[in-house]
């Protein structure tokens, strides 16, 4: 199941709970279509957006350092539109401050990604 898939159903069951509940949806900026930008090169693999209120634009460099961080000080082993989800809900929760709740979904592992420069020393 991709992004797309995962952000539609979990959006789609907690709306049922709060209506209100702000959804926001992550695509590489490299190809930042759903921005108004045009399409490009990325090297973020299972970025999908359905049911969101916005969209932040992720760089994949930002995206893979994110994902290194989290293995490194989270031991999360994730991939990197996980990276680059976690990006965008620090971003989320930096602008809403304390007290707010802020989830994300990490949906790839990070073992498709062993073989290349993301995990690489």
């Amino acid at each position: 199941m991709g992004t797309a898939h995962s952000i539609h159903g979990a959006a789609h069951a907690l709306r049922r709970h709060n209506p209100r509940l702000h959804v926001a949806g992550v695509e590489p900026a490299e190809s930042a279509v759903l921005s108004g930008k045009p399409s490009g090169s990325h090297e973020i693999e299972g970025i999908g957006i359905e049911e969101v209120n916005e969209i932040f634009m992720v760089a994949s460099d930002e995206a893979k350092a994110m994902a290194r961080r989290l293995a490194r000080e989270e031991a999360i082993f994730a991939g990197t539109s996980s990276g680059a989800n976690i990006v965008a809900a620090l971003h989320v929760a930096k602008r809403l401050g304390a007290g707010a709740t802020v989830g994300t979904i990490i949906i790839d592992s990070g073992l498709r990604y062993v073989s290349t420069d993301v995990f690489r020393m």
